[in-house]
């Protein structure tokens, strides 16, 4: 078998994002990248990308340069076996490592890899947890992940519509959070209330707030009251060291990080520095399924949990089922609960949450997941 094209499609929501501080609920991103790679015998992968579309789409279509380092990712894959993933993923990553190593480059390395696997499992007729080694559970628990409201009435509104919806667990993260500290534990004090003692609840503080590790302490400190399942991405992504002192300082709560972390090299200095109890590898940033192999194997050796990001359309949260499935423990799956159709109607078979919070892994060939491509089209901005 041979690849025979890369394709990027750029899509755009028909919603103007809105404010977070006014949202009743997120509004998902303004773009999103769509990764399509073709084979001569007619099998096709796909990915999303949590990306700058507009950056991705250059990196694709950027023409060969002969130097070897500063390639387009078509240039360096046509006419390759899309079942050589451990190879082709070195190969690309040498290929762009003068514009690369991470960022944007590695999320649309990230993106064909996770297509090569879908075509591999399509091409054996398996799902990708049987490529991964085989799935230890069947389905994985979601939490409802969504962004803070402003007030401590729309915070229990929400809460009673996710109950409602049959979650389990809930994330609120962004938004107002971090803008008052007084006011963000109010709100997270609201949700606990409102959620009762038996349902999960996660924090995401957010890195984009300036903190420090002492700030990030008196954080932990204070939350402890609402037992929070974890707080997430309190610092920024490379601050190893604060969150190293955190840890230090003997807070209770879960300590999770590394949503925009790559490579299994990348995810054992973050686990040996920051000390972290929960990685959360997103397969669209960390190196797709070929590093998150490996970045498993990182977090079993240290004793801590994997829970991948997962906030883009079916694809992603196909692509972290698989994922899931395989864990030695899971944990959650991350379930992007919010509104527009860019992200849902590009799908021809979403995954469906039963009543009691869980979502069954798929058992279809390669992700499992089918691709509307009159609806790509109809969004798509690049054709």
């Amino acid at each position: 078998m041979k690849i025979t094209n890369v394709e990027a499609f750029i899509l755009q929501s028909p919603f103007e994002i809105r404010s977070p501080e006014g949202s009743d609920e997120a509004r998902g991103v303004k773009h999103c990248l769509l990764l399509k790679v073709s084979t001569d015998e007619g099998i096709t992968g796909w990915s999303d990308v949590e990306t700058s579309p507009h950056v991705g789409e250059a990196v694709v279509n950027a023409p060969e340069s002969g130097a070897g380092v500063f390639e387009g990712l078509r240039s360096l894959v046509i006419g390759e076996d899309p079942f050589d993933v451990e190879r082709l993923w070195d190969k690309i990553y040498r290929g762009t490592i003068y514009f690369g190593r991470r960022g944007v480059a590695m999320q649309v390395l990230s993106g064909f890899d996770i297509a090569c696997h879908d075509i591999i499992g399509k091409a054996i007729g398996h799902p990708i947890h049987k490529v991964l080694g085989g799935a230890r559970r069947d389905r994985v628990r979601a939490y409802a992940s969504t962004l803070f409201r402003p007030t401590i009435e729309a915070i229990k509104d929400a809460c009673a519509f996710y109950l409602q919806r049959g979650f389990t667990a809930v994330k609120f993260g962004w938004g107002v959070f971090g803008q008052d500290r007084k006011q963000d534990i109010k709100l997270v004090a609201a949700a606990r209330e409102a959620l009762g003692p038996d349902v999960e609840l996660m924090v995401d503080a957010g890195w984009m707030v300036n903190r420090s590790a002492y700030d990030a302490i008196e954080l932990c400190r204070a939350l402890e009251p609402y037992n929070i399942f974890w707080l997430e991405d309190f610092l920024h992504p490379e601050c190893y060291e604060g969150y190293a002192k955190t840890k230090a300082a003997g807070v209770r709560t879960r300590l999770a990080a590394g949503e925009q972390e790559a490579t299994a090299w990348g995810f054992r200095e973050l686990i040996n520095k920051g000390g972290i109890d929960v990685i959360q590898p997103d397969l669209t940033r960390c190196g797709g399924f070929t590093q998150a192999r490996k970045i498993i194997w990182e977090a079993e050796y240290a004793g801590i949990d994997v829970c991948p990001h997962a906030w883009l359309t079916d694809l992603l949260t196909a692509g972290s089922l698989h994922l899931n499935a395989v864990l030695p423990r899971s944990l959650f799956l991350e379930y992007n609960v919010s509104e527009n159709p860019m992200l849902t109607e590009i799908i021809r078979n979403p995954v469906q949450m039963d009543k009691d919070g869980y979502i069954a892994v798929p058992n279809g060939p390669g992700l499992g997941i089918d691709i509307d491509e009159k609806a790509v089209k109809r969004f798509c901005v690049n054709l």
